[in-house]
């Protein structure tokens, strides 16, 4: 990685991780609406690289890689919200999956299934699983990237904690607590796909080859276990809300 001068060669630098810049673009595509063309997502990953090669430190060894793909990533994501990538009506329609879930999970006291969730939002399973195929992209599922009605970073309300405050670290604490359970309660076939997808780092196409479904099919999976844990940590408080505006127009 260094030329003859002892300097770093950042063009090799450059050709030897483009191919990790298109590795996490097509990883991410699958938590993103058919809107956004990946060709977009590796532009703003390249843009990262280039960052990433502009601050790497002699000594750094092995831990670049690791750096890069953060910054590779970021710049992906930022990209996203700068271009406003996520329509207003796939919101509403993943808040009202996560609200179905919440009310069928405390009403049955287990999780629902598909169609018991097509059932309690009045429509037909395949309407509902189409549903689920073009709300993905209300799915980045990292502590960084959760986000509530009001768009703000999970990381802006949880984890900004300059004053070390031991409650606030609690608090975050007891919410991962919920998330891990969350996972544990997952029907077996969306607990897989997660592990295949968050754990193992493969994409759409190579989860569907090994659980023998199609891409679609694991992109509508991976919308439902993202909204059962969404429903998880945010439900409680959306019930709420909902049962006070109710008393409040009463």
């Amino acid at each position: 990685m260094y030329n003859a001068a002892g300097q770093i060669n950042k063009d090799q630098l450059v050709q030897r991780f483009a191919p990790l810049v298109k590795r996490i673009a097509y990883h991410l595509m699958a938590r993103l609406p058919s809107s956004v063309q990946v060709d977009d997502l590796v532009q703003n990953g390249m843009m990262g690289l280039l960052d990433a090669i502009s601050r790497f430190e002699a000594g750094m060894g092995a831990q670049f890689e690791t750096y890069a793909a953060q910054r590779i990533r970021g710049a992906m994501l930022d990209g996203l919200r700068e271009n406003d990538w996520l329509p207003r009506s796939l919101r509403r329609d993943f808040r009202r999956i996560e609200m179905a879930i919440s009310e069928l999970e405390q009403h049955y006291g287990r999780t629902p299934s598909e169609q018991e969730l097509a059932d309690a939002m009045g429509m037909a399973l395949a309407e509902y699983q189409k549903m689920l195929q073009e709300a993905r992209g209300h799915q980045l599922i990292s502590f960084e990237d959760m986000v509530e009605e009001d768009d703000e970073d999970f990381l802006e309300r949880h984890l900004t904690d300059e004053s070390g405050d031991p409650l606030r670290i609690l608090e975050d604490q007891s919410v991962r607590n919920v998330l891990v359970q969350g996972i544990e309660s997952l029907p077996e076939r969306e607990k897989l796909m997660m592990a295949l997808y968050y754990e193992q780092d493969l994409n759409l196409r190579e989860i569907g080859e090994v659980m023998g479904v199609t891409e679609s099919r694991v992109c509508q999976l991976h919308s439902q276990a993202v909204a059962r844990l969404r429903a998880r940590i945010f439900g409680d408080a959306r019930l709420k809300n909902k049962k006070v505006r109710r008393n409040g127009q009463d």
